[in-house]
């Protein structure tokens, strides 16, 4: 039977967050590795590497922010805003969909929406970052915020109306039968599929940007190892994960490397962005000659 639309695999090897929504009403298939992590206090946290780490990355991704609202004349300034702050949103929900310490599981799915909306809501994003470099339309504008805004809310709320409908039942429209396991094909193409096409589509089009229209070749070290930096992420998700998680006897697996590579990619992202664009730095001579004096 064709693997397509099928989670099983992923779910018994790896730590996703779309495994959460199917653990209940579902012959759950036993798990290659247990993810145990470590207990404190009593209290248990299954994943403590990967909510560190979903926690610096909201406050980089903070600094970010703050570093790109310093650039005045940085074309698609607001639009990578707005990509941080999708990814703000996926590394909070991180914490709690692949922290292990969530102990309602109604309340761990609607995270899970939460997460896997912002997920495809980002990678979409992404995409329009990259058309927004070659200037269809005035970056910044009023028109290209909502734009980009508005299409991301809309992705956003029909991905998790989509999560939440599989994990909860309230139509028989995303219904997961028991006869054929994890499947479920919107999810597959919203939450794996989409977000690759999304990631090779800016990497051709900036590509083209960056060796066609602007004629420069160093943009692409960068642009290069922001998607090194993530492939080598989902590796570790998807591949070494329960490798890494037999050999540390349930301590950790992939899911934490893939948070890492994760938001090295961000960050190798926003530079190759940043070199990309032209730009004047508040509180700096825009004539990199003059000179400030002071006093009489």
């Amino acid at each position: 039977m064709s693997q397509f639309g099928e989670f099983s695999n992923f779910c018994r090897d790896s730590t996703i967050p779309v495994c959460n929504l199917f653990l209940s009403g579902i012959n759950v298939p036993a798990k290659s590795c247990g993810l145990v992590g470590f207990t404190s206090g009593g209290n248990q946290v299954g994943n403590l590497g990967a909510v560190i780490l979903a926690g610096i990355a909201i406050i980089v991704s903070g600094v970010l922010l703050w570093m790109a609202e310093r650039k005045t004349a940085a074309v698609g300034r607001r639009e990578m805003q707005i990509l941080l702050l999708g990814y703000i949103l996926v590394s909070f929900a991180e914490i709690f969909t692949v922290g292990g310490f969530m102990t309602s599981q109604t309340t761990l799915k609607w995270f899970t929406g939460i997460h896997i909306g912002a997920i495809t809501a980002t990678s979409w994003v992404l995409l329009l970052n990259a058309i927004v470099g070659y200037q269809l339309l005035d970056d910044g504008t009023i028109l290209s915020i909502l734009l980009v805004g508005g299409s991301m809310l809309v992705v956003f709320i029909g991905t998790a109306y989509i999560a939440m409908d599989t994990a909860l039942g309230w139509t028989d429209t995303f219904v997961t039968l028991k006869s054929e396991g994890y499947r479920n094909y919107a999810l597959y193409v919203l939450y794996l599929l989409f977000p690759i096409i999304s990631i090779a589509a800016y990497f051709i089009l900036e590509s083209v940007l960056v060796l066609k229209v602007l004629g420069e070749k160093r943009p692409m070290i960068l642009l290069c190892g922001a998607v090194f930096f993530f492939v080598i992420g989902q590796v570790f998700d998807f591949i070494i994960s329960v490798h890494l998680c037999i050999a540390t006897s349930g301590k950790i697996d992939g899911s934490l490397f893939q948070t890492l590579f994760t938001l090295l990619s961000v960050v190798t992202l926003w530079y190759f962005w940043s070199s990309i664009t032209e730009d004047v730095w508040i509180d700096e001579p825009l004539n990199p000659m003059e000179e400030t004096t002071y006093g009489p």
